[in-house]
């Protein structure tokens, strides 16, 4: 019985998937993990005993980078939000909810702007370059903005996620021929998309790319807008950073204070009001957690 070192590949009713390098092992998990309060996730670099006929046991955890509750999946390089100007528009605070608990996690956020050849989706185009994200046109369809995105990903770990519909998949797809996800239809009578990513899975790709395809933003739930988040809310819109430390009161909220330096920044166009309006929304969601709600 040989101990090897691998990463997960995908997670399925009790199962994990292990990529050793060699060969993938289809293993179950030590008990420890349940009473110790912690699953294994995709993307998880772990120690592996195998036991033979391609079967073995999680043994050990490696230390993650960063994890996330829904999607389950950890040691993402980086989230490539996908959204779109074009049937179903993508609300930016969506945009807005996920980059703020990516960078909590340490983890770079891209927009990737889909149906370009339907809608250029302009004004979303602007916010997100003015604002400092990696920002892409694209178009599934047509296969403009495919090749800069084959760019973007390489030699990294992806997570895309997006509402539902605006063409996930077709963008996996199209990046690589032997790709081959379940594509659903947009239905016209409600503007969103059918969910057709069942579980998470991690996926190489020809252009040298790793990626999860996960399910739809409604997947990162309350549960990733814990007390963290409200205490370090203004530093995880990184174009704030330049004007944090200029306010004229230690603890501005940047919501309404006289000598703001956020808010002056805002006043002077230096700043993208869509992305304010976000901070603003998500300040008052997170304003009734209390210290006693804190995660142990």
């Amino acid at each position: 019985m040989n101990s090897m070192t691998g990463r997960i590949q995908k997670a399925l009713s009790g199962f994990y998937y292990v990529d050793t390098g060699e060969t993938v092992l289809t293993c179950r998990a030590r008990g420890k993990f349940r009473k110790e309060g912690i699953s294994p996730l995709v993307g998880d670099r772990v120690e592996v005993r195998e036991l033979g006929n391609g079967e073995g046991f999680v043994e050990t955890i490696l230390p993650r980078r960063n994890a996330f509750a829904r999607p389950a999946v950890a040691n993402i390089d980086q989230l490539v939000v996908i959204a779109s100007a074009a049937i179903p528009k993508t609300d930016p605070f969506l945009i807005d909810r996920v980059a703020a608990i990516a960078a909590l996690k340490d983890c770079a956020v891209a927009v990737v702007l889909n149906k370009c050849d339907l809608d250029p989706a302009d004004r979303l185009y602007e916010i997100y370059r003015a604002s400092g994200f990696p920002t892409l046109r694209v178009s599934a369809e047509t296969g403009e903005g495919i090749a800069d995105l084959k760019g973007l990903i390489s030699g990294k770990l992806s997570a895309f996620t997006g509402n539902s519909g605006v063409g996930k998949s077709s963008i996996l797809n199209t990046l690589d021929p032997d790709f081959h996800l379940q594509v659903g239809e947009v239905s016209t009578a409600l503007g969103r998309g059918r969910h057709t990513t069942r579980h998470v899975e991690l996926h190489r790709l020809s252009c040298g790319a790793e990626v999860v395809d996960t399910p739809g933003f409604s997947s990162f739930d309350a549960e990733e807008l814990d007390f963290a988040l409200k205490r370090r809310l203004p530093e995880t819109f990184l174009e704030f950073a330049p004007y944090l430390d200029q306010c004229r009161f230690v603890g501005c909220s940047h919501t309404r204070e006289k000598g703001c330096a956020v808010l002056e920044a805002l006043r002077q166009g230096k700043l993208q009001k869509s992305r304010h309006d976000s901070y603003l929304r998500l300040y008052e969601e997170l304003k009734p957690l209390r210290d006693w709600q804190k995660k142990k």
